[in-house]
């Protein structure tokens, strides 16, 4: 836990080399509640094939928030694909989230990141609620 917090403080001090703390913070607050919304809209959509899509959505929304929330965006992408490395390698590959799809899912993040168009990953038959 400490080696998390000490990473995690790090990397804030790192992104905010050039920019002021309260407006990184914010973004980066901002950027986590979009991280969070897309995740909860990917739950309850439980839509097959979605799963890129609000990937590729959570970081762009987030990234658009500034700085800090690309920082969050990142933060929160790499440790959901960590967690679930260390949960699969646990249950021995059983949960289907192996390193192929963790790669799709940074891809989906990434360009999501970037500023590109989430829809790329939308797949036929979404409602358009989400």
């Amino acid at each position: 836990m400490k080696l998390f917090v000490g990473i995690l403080l790090c990397s804030l001090v790192l992104g905010v080399s050039s920019q002021r703390w309260l407006t990184f913070l914010k973004e980066a607050g901002q950027g986590t509640k979009d991280m969070w919304r897309a995740y909860s809209d990917m739950r309850e959509a439980n839509y097959i094939g979605a799963d890129k899509y609000f990937h590729a959505r959570g970081n762009h929304d987030a990234a658009r928030r500034g700085p800090g929330g690309a920082w969050a965006a990142k933060v929160i992408s790499n440790a959901r694909e960590n967690s679930q490395r260390v949960t699969d390698f646990f249950k021995h590959g059983s949960s289907g989230h192996g390193a192929e799809d963790s790669k799709a899912d940074q891809a989906a993040n990434k360009w999501g990141r970037s500023g590109k168009d989430p829809n790329h990953f939308r797949p036929a038959g979404l409602p358009n609620k989400y």
